[in-house]
């Protein structure tokens, strides 16, 4: 990635911080959060567990991981815009067990076999190009042998016009990668883990993987 592509992905970010919550609860039909906790609900986290949360973004999930995580755990959220983690820090203000991290998904700061769950909200789709791999690389590396790893992203629209918005929107952040992966996501996770499980959720608008057995 340029320079300029990243700065411009970085403020592009920090600037969409303000209204995220809303364009995700609008186009997920989830305005009350469930869809967070059923995520939350399929990592299988015990009190004294540790979860990290990829491109946390505003850190909606961080506080239904905590729940399950307890005192004895820890939640790491990460996000390499200072924008949205700057929304996070004033979600998770007075709940303890949570760490914000600065830092990019393809290249994560931490030890191998350091989570028993790592999730990703409505943001894999972002990742760029060879960075969706390297993600996956890195997620499947800092697994405990029996974690596991979720995603839960927007089923295609079903509306011609509403599709095209959201093809529009990928391609104009430059992320042709994407639209390879949008459909193609339990064979793209079968490449780094040997378990994978789909799960429609309610709404129907939303989807959620897993991956166990990572290969990293």
């Amino acid at each position: 990635m340029s320079r300029m592509r990243s700065r411009f992905r970085i403020r592009y970010y920090d600037a969409f911080s303000r209204v995220y919550d809303r364009f995700v609860a609008a186009h997920s039909s989830d305005r009350e959060g469930r869809l967070r906790e059923v995520l939350a609900d399929r990592t299988a986290l015990r009190p004294g567990n540790r979860a990290l949360d990829l491109c946390t973004g505003t850190g909606a999930i961080l506080p239904c991981l905590v729940r399950r995580a307890g005192d004895s755990g820890l939640v790491v959220g990460l996000d390499f815009s200072r924008g949205m983690l700057g929304q996070a820090r004033n979600k998770i203000a007075d709940t303890p067990g949570v760490v914000l991290v600065q830092a990019d998904a393809e290249w994560l700061p931490f030890r191998g076999g350091s989570f028993d769950a790592v999730t990703c909200s409505h943001a894999f789709y972002e990742l760029k190009d060879t960075g969706v791999e390297r993600a996956l690389e890195e997620v499947a590396r800092t697994l405990r042998t029996d974690g596991r790893f979720l995603i839960m992203e927007h089923e295609l629209p079903e509306k011609p016009l509403i599709r095209l918005l959201f093809y529009i929107r990928l391609l104009s952040m430059g992320l042709r990668k994407a639209l390879e992966v949008v459909g193609h996501e339990e064979a793209l996770f079968r490449r780094h883990f040997s378990v994978v499980e789909r799960i429609t959720t309610e709404t129907g608008r939303s989807k959620i993987i897993v991956g166990r057995g990572g290969r990293g």
